[in-house]
């Protein structure tokens, strides 16, 4: 083909646009960021000072540009985020802050971009509101967590007839249920501190893929704001989300553990069961039944735990895109921190439906007896008593408890004469059993105290259990106060060196 012949490729326009965004844009898009401004106000702040110090200890900004810039932006951190002026008629919240900082100052204030686009301030606002908000959350489950041990021990010999399939299975105590919902979130607040870990790192200097001449080290500005490390890779500190996810999961796993205590406790506090009562302030009152009580609490628990898995699929939902997309993390913004305060407030809420929550040990017990836990215990008292396999002291055993139900007569009134009768319909011969004493075998604490092996209901095995997570929660809940501690102390000493700074005098 000649060269006369190609066809002429359309010149698209380049350099930044010309017109203001449309309304459709600032409703859609930039009015949705300014709603997100108040997680990254602070942050911003803090890395507005950060950057402009480093430079002046470069010696790239003039001492006087140093100087007015400072004092502005210690003027902004005055500013709570609901005063100041963030208008999505102009842009994603940085663009405001740009437009007041020009209005004070002109072009001085133009040195905030030496080396560092604005998303970039963005992305480290974020992380220093989230690194803060996991801290606290930790701290919250630590409490939450104490309050469950804390009930356990006091539950520790009220018995219960534990389920499973909202069935009866075996007999157990109300204090072993509880820490069943202990250990999850006690795991789920270890993973916060190590999600904390991965947030704690600065993604300053990395520019927007490959950093920036200016810069030729970025471990100035991460000491200054209190990071534990830099990102290593430029372009994946400016565009990583996999941290994120890893936060709304592990946020989703710790409601959705407080959501399957809140269903149970819903379940035991009905009339049908009347295992539990939800203390008065917990709980709601119908507005037209005057004899209902609804647990509320409990609702918002669950609720709250399909909003964070909401959020959870929706964040993976939009960053699945290309990458160094800014749909990856425009979202992100508003939908982390959300939902860490919504799970804080769950948390908490939890924490004082589990401390006030009434128990009703009688109800408990007389479900225990009129039911047939102690089943599985015989079966295997039998495999030793008689010799025979599991398998065969399961018939006899299911079909004795099947014959007693239809009897009227409860688990802990089965007899030996009772067994043997199965036993001869199903194998052929007795077992000799009519004159066996089983009554230790069927009384349901007698089976509690057998449970001796570590994680076990009886008294020394639950004790060895609360006292170990005791321990672990004094270590966590030292390590979420040492990290929040380090934050504070970093922006105590960044503050006070850009007013040291923004003080001296001229020349």
């Amino acid at each position: 083909m000649s060269t006369s012949a190609r066809p002429v490729r359309r010149s698209r326009p380049e350099g930044f646009p010309e017109n203001g965004p449309a309304p459709e844009l600032i409703e859609s898009g930039f009015a949705l960021e300014n709603a997100d401004a108040a997680f990254l106000h602070h942050g911003l702040n803090l890395a507005d000072l950060a950057h402009v110090l480093d430079l002046a200890r470069r010696g790239i900004i003039p001492a006087d540009a140093r100087r007015a810039l400072l004092a502005a932006l210690l003027d902004v951190v005055e500013i709570a985020p609901e005063d100041f002026p963030y208008d999505p008629a102009y842009g994603e919240p940085y663009n405001s802050r740009e437009r007041y900082l020009v209005s004070r100052l002109g072009d001085v204030a133009g040195w905030l971009h030496a080396g560092r686009p604005r998303r970039e301030a963005a992305r480290v606002a974020l992380r220093l509101h989230l690194r803060a908000q996991l801290a606290d959350l930790v701290r919250l489950t630590v409490g939450t967590v104490s309050d469950i041990v804390d009930r356990a021990e006091e539950h520790a010999a009220t018995l219960l007839p534990d389920q499973t399939y909202l069935q009866q299975a075996q007999p157990s105590t109300f204090g072993h249920y509880l820490l069943s919902f202990a250990y999850p979130a006690v795991r789920d607040a270890r993973r916060l501190l190590d999600e904390l870990d991965g947030i704690d790192t600065s993604p300053g200097g990395a520019g927007c893929v490959n950093g920036t001449r200016l810069l030729d080290d970025r471990d100035p500005v991460a000491a200054a704001l209190g990071f534990r490390e830099v990102i290593a890779h430029t372009r994946d500190a400016m565009w990583q989300v996999d941290g994120l996810i890893h936060i709304l999961a592990t946020t989703s796993s710790l409601l959705s553990n407080f959501s399957k205590v809140a269903e149970d406790l819903e379940i035991f506090s009905s009339s049908e069961f009347d295992f539990v009562d939800l203390d008065d302030a917990y709980s709601r009152s119908s507005i037209l039944m005057p004899q209902k009580r609804n647990p509320y609490s409990l609702a918002i628990i669950r609720g709250a735990s399909g909003v964070v898995i909401g959020r959870l699929t929706g964040f993976l939902a939009v960053t699945k895109s290309p990458s160094a997309r800014s749909d990856n993390l425009i979202f992100a913004y508003g939908e982390v921190p959300r939902a860490l305060d919504l799970s804080q407030r769950i948390t908490r809420l939890t924490g004082g439906v589990i401390r006030t929550l009434r128990v009703n040990p009688e109800r408990m017990r007389e479900e225990l007896d009129r039911g047939y836990t102690q089943a599985t215990d015989l079966a295997e008292h039998l495999v030793g008593l008689v010799g025979v396999d599991y398998r065969t002291a399961y018939v006899v055993v299911g079909n004795a408890v099947r014959q007693a139900s239809r009897s009227g007569i409860p688990g802990h009134a089965i007899t030996g004469a009772m067994l043997d009768e199965a036993a001869v319909a199903h194998t052929g011969r007795g077992w000799g059993l009519a004159d066996v004493d089983l009554a230790d075998v069927l009384d349901p604490r007698s089976i509690v105290a057998s449970r001796q092996a570590e994680g076990g209901a009886a008294p020394a095995a639950l004790a060895a259990m609360i006292a170990g997570l005791r321990e672990v929660l004094v270590e966590l809940g030292a390590a979420a106060d040492q990290r929040t501690a380090g934050f504070a102390a970093a922006e105590t000493a960044l503050l006070a060196s850009a007013r040291a700074s923004a003080a001296e005098p001229a020349g």
